[in-house]
């Protein structure tokens, strides 16, 4: 077993860094930090997820991308490290396609919304946007693996299809955006 966390307040931040996994110390605003954060924002958003009545498969696919992501934490806290493969980020292509399938094709933007579970999926979703965002940003200030931005692109995608997905296992559908509705 790994090292055990037995004192959370440490005071090692208090002038504002923060360890890495290697031993080293960077500012707590560095863009690094910010990817870590981010993506760990997303999984702490999928277990709020994982709250709501969802069917058995999709709970355990979702607690797998969770493992996903406290992987991709962990490589993006010790630089040079590696946790995310293609093979993570096919298995994610894999799920796009099977949830997909049974959709009806999108004629009109949907808004956020619909059954609580999609309306937290969208939140998911959003929250995951940014956290790519923020590994662009490392990744363009420094060399980092390229899968963890595939993965969360990817990721992206399957939680907009789950939101639809969702609508209809709650029994509603997708809320639709109005073009020029009245105001």
């Amino acid at each position: 077993m790994g090292n055990r966390l037995s004192k959370i307040a440490t005071r090692t931040g208090d002038k504002g860094t923060t360890g890495l996994g290697d031993g080293s110390r960077i500012a707590k605003d560095a863009l690094r930090v910010h990817a870590m954060g981010d993506v760990d924002e997303l999984n702490s958003q999928l277990g709020v997820l994982l709250c709501e009545d969802l069917p058995p498969q999709l709970q355990h696919e979702l607690v797998s991308i969770q493992h996903d992501l406290f992987d991709m934490g962990g490589e993006l806290c010790i630089p040079g490290y590696t946790m995310i493969t293609e093979a993570q980020v096919a298995r994610l292509d894999g799920l796009l396609e099977k949830y997909n399938a049974d959709l009806p094709p999108l004629k009109d933007f949907i808004l956020p919304g619909g059954a609580r579970a999609a309306a937290i999926a969208h939140v998911c979703r959003t929250v995951c946007r940014r956290a790519e965002r923020a590994i662009v940003s490392l990744g363009n200030s420094e060399q980092i693996n390229e899968h963890p931005r595939q993965y969360m692109n990817r990721l992206s995608d399957l939680l907009f299809v789950l939101s639809r997905v969702l609508n209809r296992y709650a029994g509603g559908s997708d809320v639709l955006w109005e073009k020029e509705r009245e105001r």
